[in-house]
């Protein structure tokens, strides 16, 4: 059976089991964050887009990961109160996860498989992102440094499909 976005599960930001699938149907696009990166404010322009294209089906999803400088030290509970406060967000976060070595999480490594890098299928740093189309298969990968409003067409052509 092919894997999608949907044969994952993953723990959020308030400790939850959620299971993927209930994601089925919608354009996700799943980030790896950091609270005290120089990408850090990337959050604006994903809250903006989530804002945006909620509506229409988009779904935003946040994973932070202190695997790139220490950059997400905080717990669960200080990454969403810094989110919130400090952007805005309310789209899904999750609890904090590995997406390289020996911990990497499944759905990270699934998406890794899917698409590669351009230093091959590890994550650079913090902010990489993983477009997935409404059937839960990876369309596009995007660097760190790509923002959000870049990819915007990209998320755009994805909801009309």
């Amino acid at each position: 059976m092919t894997q999608t976005l949907g044969s994952f599960q993953a723990q959020d930001i308030n400790g939850a089991d959620v299971d993927l699938a209930s994601y089925d149907g919608k354009v996700v696009l799943v980030v790896n964050t950091a609270s005290q990166c120089g990408m850090t404010p990337q959050y604006a322009g994903l809250q903006r887009l989530y804002d945006e294209h909620a509506g229409d089906g988009l779904v935003v999803l946040g994973f932070p990961c202190d695997q790139f400088g220490g950059q997400e030290p905080g717990t669960e509970q200080e990454i969403a109160a810094f989110c919130e406060s400090s952007y805005g967000v309310t789209f899904p976060m999750f609890a904090k996860l590995e997406v390289n070595g020996d911990g990497t999480h499944p759905l990270f490594a699934w998406l890794k498989s899917e698409q590669a890098g351009p230093k091959g299928a590890d994550i650079d740093w913090n902010f990489t992102k993983f477009l997935l189309d409404r059937e839960g298969r990876v369309v596009a990968r995007y660097g760190p440094t790509t923002t959000p409003e870049e990819i915007t067409p990209d998320v755009e052509k994805q909801l009309a499909d």
